[in-house]
């Protein structure tokens, strides 16, 4: 059986990474309440509606993307329904040239995380000042947020407008 915690609503114990602590730090520092579960390494889509039924929304799907030159980067926030379409990306990006998926090692570099644990919440890292934040247009509209707290082990849920106006403040965010 995949475990998950009943919903916590205050900062782990120990933080299992430097981004995880930056992360709850940021919370408190910007007065958004937050809402997490503990739970199994979290990778799957099975194990993802195993987090959405006791977190109550969807988890989102967080993809790390680059060109071919590995010289820009992408953090596209979706839904985990729909399917990630490159043309379809790059022609909602104004054209870009065609990206791919970054490497293991580029995720880690500038977002602080491992496979499978990808977020939008690394935009708080200095390493990520130039990844480009793109969120599916929906995403933006609904009440609350729930992702990885950058690690796969814990997920989060916040209020979207805290996720945009608060916590990736200072930031530009395209929507698509």
């Amino acid at each position: 059986m995949f475990y998950v915690s009943d919903p916590i609503s205050t900062p782990p114990e120990a933080f299992a990474t430097r981004l995880q602590q930056t992360v709850y730090e940021t919370f408190a520092a910007k007065g958004i309440a937050f809402t997490r579960v503990d739970t199994d390494p979290g990778i799957t889509m099975e194990d993802c509606q195993h987090i959405d039924a006791k977190i109550g929304i969807h988890i989102v799907k967080t993809i790390f993307l680059c060109n071919r030159q590995e010289t820009k980067f992408y953090l596209y926030v979706t839904s985990d329904d729909k399917p990630f379409v490159t043309r379809d990306f790059c022609a909602a990006m104004g054209g870009i040239p065609r990206v791919s998926f970054a490497s293991a090692r580029k995720l880690w570099e500038l977002t602080g995380v491992e496979v499978g644990a990808t977020t939008i919440l690394s935009a708080v890292l200095p390493e990520a000042a130039n990844v480009h934040l793109v969120m599916d247009a929906g995403i933006s509209k609904a009440d609350y947020f729930a992702c990885t707290d950058g690690t796969p082990t814990c997920f989060v849920k916040i209020r979207t407008q805290d996720l945009i106006d608060k916590y990736l403040e200072g930031r530009k965010l395209t929507l698509i």
